[in-house]
Protein backbone atom coordinates (compact mmCIF):
# COMPACT_ATOMS: atom_id res chain seq x y z
CA UNK A 1 0.00 0.00 0.00
CA UNK A 2 1.14 3.13 -0.96
CA UNK A 3 -0.21 6.66 0.65
CA UNK A 4 -0.96 8.99 -2.19
CA UNK A 5 -2.90 11.66 -0.08
CA UNK A 6 -3.34 12.39 3.56
CA UNK A 7 -5.46 15.84 4.75
CA UNK A 8 -7.99 16.51 7.09
CA UNK A 9 -9.09 12.86 7.43
CA UNK A 10 -9.35 11.95 3.85
CA UNK A 11 -6.81 9.56 2.79
CA UNK A 12 -5.79 7.71 -0.92
CA UNK A 13 -4.13 4.91 -1.00
CA UNK A 14 -2.56 3.09 -3.96
CA UNK A 15 -3.47 -0.81 -3.23
CA UNK A 16 -2.06 -3.20 -5.84
CA UNK A 17 -4.40 -2.17 -9.09
CA UNK A 18 -6.79 0.00 -6.61
CA UNK A 19 -7.50 3.61 -5.89
CA UNK A 20 -8.62 3.67 -1.82
CA UNK A 21 -10.63 6.43 -1.04
CA UNK A 22 -11.25 7.08 2.74
CA UNK A 23 -12.28 9.40 5.58
CA UNK A 24 -14.97 12.14 5.32
CA UNK A 25 -14.75 13.37 1.92
CA UNK A 26 -15.84 16.83 1.32
CA UNK A 27 -15.57 20.11 -0.93
CA UNK A 28 -12.97 21.01 0.97
CA UNK A 29 -10.38 18.33 0.50
CA UNK A 30 -12.22 17.19 -3.33
CA UNK A 31 -9.62 18.83 -5.45
CA UNK A 32 -6.77 18.13 -4.36
CA UNK A 33 -7.45 14.50 -4.09
CA UNK A 34 -8.88 14.86 -7.47
CA UNK A 35 -5.59 15.89 -9.03
CA UNK A 36 -3.34 13.93 -6.72
CA UNK A 37 -5.34 11.07 -8.13
CA UNK A 38 -5.60 11.91 -11.70
CA UNK A 39 -1.69 12.16 -11.12
CA UNK A 40 -1.38 9.07 -10.09
CA UNK A 41 -3.67 7.97 -13.27
CA UNK A 42 -1.49 9.44 -15.61
CA UNK A 43 1.68 7.47 -14.53
CA UNK A 44 0.12 4.25 -13.80
CA UNK A 45 0.50 1.38 -16.07
CA UNK A 46 -2.30 -0.96 -15.23
CA UNK A 47 -4.35 -2.39 -17.51
CA UNK A 48 -7.57 -2.18 -15.60
CA UNK A 49 -8.22 -1.08 -12.40
CA UNK A 50 -10.45 -0.59 -9.11
CA UNK A 51 -11.81 2.76 -7.69
CA UNK A 52 -12.52 1.96 -3.75
CA UNK A 53 -14.59 4.66 -2.42
CA UNK A 54 -16.30 1.89 0.29
CA UNK A 55 -14.18 3.72 3.03
CA UNK A 56 -16.00 7.00 2.47
CA UNK A 57 -18.17 8.12 5.19
CA UNK A 58 -20.36 10.49 4.15
CA UNK A 59 -22.04 11.16 0.61
CA UNK A 60 -21.13 14.12 -1.26
CA UNK A 61 -21.45 15.33 -4.89
CA UNK A 62 -17.75 15.96 -4.31
CA UNK A 63 -17.27 12.51 -4.34
CA UNK A 64 -19.20 12.00 -6.65
CA UNK A 65 -17.25 14.59 -8.53
CA UNK A 66 -13.99 12.90 -7.62
CA UNK A 67 -15.19 9.87 -9.05
CA UNK A 68 -16.55 11.06 -12.45
CA UNK A 69 -12.98 13.03 -13.28
CA UNK A 70 -11.04 9.27 -12.49
CA UNK A 71 -13.30 7.59 -14.90
CA UNK A 72 -12.43 10.33 -17.58
CA UNK A 73 -9.01 9.83 -17.27
CA UNK A 74 -9.53 5.97 -16.89
CA UNK A 75 -11.51 6.11 -20.16
CA UNK A 76 -8.90 8.83 -22.13
CA UNK A 77 -6.32 6.45 -21.12
CA UNK A 78 -7.82 3.21 -22.02
CA UNK A 79 -7.72 1.69 -18.67
CA UNK A 80 -10.40 -0.62 -17.74
CA UNK A 81 -11.94 0.46 -14.72
CA UNK A 82 -13.17 -3.30 -13.80
CA UNK A 83 -15.02 -2.47 -10.34
CA UNK A 84 -16.32 0.80 -8.91
CA UNK A 85 -16.71 0.26 -5.06
CA UNK A 86 -18.97 2.22 -2.99
CA UNK A 87 -20.07 3.03 0.40
CA UNK A 88 -23.31 2.41 1.97
CA UNK A 89 -24.23 6.70 1.55
CA UNK A 90 -22.34 6.91 -1.82
CA UNK A 91 -24.87 4.39 -3.01
CA UNK A 92 -27.93 5.99 -1.98
CA UNK A 93 -26.77 9.07 -3.36
CA UNK A 94 -26.07 7.65 -6.90
CA UNK A 95 -28.99 5.70 -6.79
CA UNK A 96 -30.90 9.23 -6.18
CA UNK A 97 -28.41 10.84 -9.07
CA UNK A 98 -29.40 8.22 -10.80
CA UNK A 99 -26.06 7.24 -11.91
CA UNK A 100 -26.11 3.54 -10.80
CA UNK A 101 -25.43 2.05 -14.54
CA UNK A 102 -22.31 3.88 -14.69
CA UNK A 103 -20.63 3.35 -11.41
CA UNK A 104 -22.46 -0.92 -11.79
CA UNK A 105 -20.90 -1.66 -15.02
CA UNK A 106 -18.12 1.51 -15.00
CA UNK A 107 -16.05 -0.77 -18.12
CA UNK A 108 -19.80 -0.58 -20.66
Amino acid sequence: MTTLFSRRGVALAAVGEALVVSGDLGTGVAAALADTGERWLERAEAASLTLDFSGVERASSAAISVLLQWLRVCRRRGVVVSEVRLSAPLRRLTTLAELDALFDHPAA
